[in-house]
């Protein structure tokens, strides 16, 4: 019974969310070639709240989906038009627009892409890629993978500067140099394409501060369609029901998940604070990491998310 509750609830916030972008689209939208600068209140979907923030430290694990063809030419949530074939994604609380690196961790493809829009409110996702960015990550079958979303600092400030149509400040920061890397263009998978080499972009670090226009000429509004690869690296699956800073509220958690699964509890240190993770798992695949999230939510657990390590 339990199972079924599960399914029934998530189907029906994917439901409301997808009608709830649909009913938002203006008749009259017109293609736009970077929408407003725009971070957000807290809102609540389903009993769980979101508090958009600026987090140029932003650094997460987690599960990616994907968004194409149903919102294709619809408007976003920073009013610009979506292009499934554009290099940009949606995020919950990062402001728009910023410029993040994600990287498909099961296959070691990563590639950058400008926040445009919000979403994805599936529990358990971190970022809803378009179907370009999806495809040369390599999951558009599939329909998920687990990612590494990382911000880019720079680039996102200059990106902030365009769409606020301000300089960026003379003590604006120096880009950080960057190793030569592997860049090709590659097929959607499953295509018989060859991969088109091209040269990577290489950036270096100045020991004079950056001026306005040089700052401004880095970052350009959209992404390019590279793909860099890396070492690609095996990973767990976990839903972590709460972090405490106080291993006997840890444990007390822990003590009422039992029937629930495997629970553990694991210590990590966040700037000068330990705390003490209650997690279920390891979990063998997404479809159960989903369901099992959705148990924790559907019974009080609100903070509950999935981590991908």
């Amino acid at each position: 019974m339990l199972t079924l509750a599960v399914l029934a609830g998530c189907a029906e916030t994917e439901l409301a969310v997808h009608n709830a972008k649909r009913l938002q689209t203006p008749p009259d939208a017109t293609t736009e070639t970077l929408g407003d600068y725009k971070v957000g209140k807290p809102y609540q979907i389903k009993n769980v709240w979101y508090y958009p923030r600026v987090d140029y430290s932003y650094d997460e694990t987690g599960i990616a989906s994907w968004y194409g063809p149903g919102f294709h030419g619809k408007r976003t949530a920073n009013g610009e038009i979506y292009d499934q074939n554009a290099m940009t994604a949606a995020h919950r609380t990062l402001p728009m627009p910023s410029l993040v690196q994600v990287t498909n961790l099961e296959n070691g493809r990563s590639i950058q892409v400008r926040i445009n829009d919000r979403g994805p409110f599936a529990h358990g996702r971190i970022i809803d890629l378009s179907k370009k960015g999806a495809e040369l990550l390599g999951f558009v079958r599939q329909g998920t993978a687990r990612v590494r979303v990382q911000i880019l600092e720079l680039e996102s400030r200059q990106l902030v500067a365009r769409a606020q149509g301000l300089e960026v400040p003379e003590d604006a920061p120096s880009a950080a140099p960057v190793e030569t890397v592997a860049v090709q263009e590659l097929p959607p998978v499953g295509s018989t394409a060859p991969a088109t080499p091209r040269p990577a972009p290489v950036r270096t670090a100045s020991a004079e501060p950056l001026r306005p226009s040089d700052t401004l000429a880095l970052a350009p509004v959209s992404p390019e369609a590279v793909v860099t690869q890396q070492a690609a690296r095996r990973t767990r699956l976990y839903v972590q029901a709460g972090a405490f800073t106080q291993i006997a509220n840890a444990e007390r958690l822990r003590a009422r998940l039992t029937s629930v699964g495997n629970v553990q509890i694991s210590r990590a240190v966040v700037g000068d604070t330990r705390f003490f993770r209650v997690r279920l798992g390891p979990l063998r695949d997404v479809e159960t990491a989903d369901r099992t999230l959705e148990l924790l939510l559907n019974n009080g657990f609100t903070n509950s998310k999935v981590v991908v390590e």
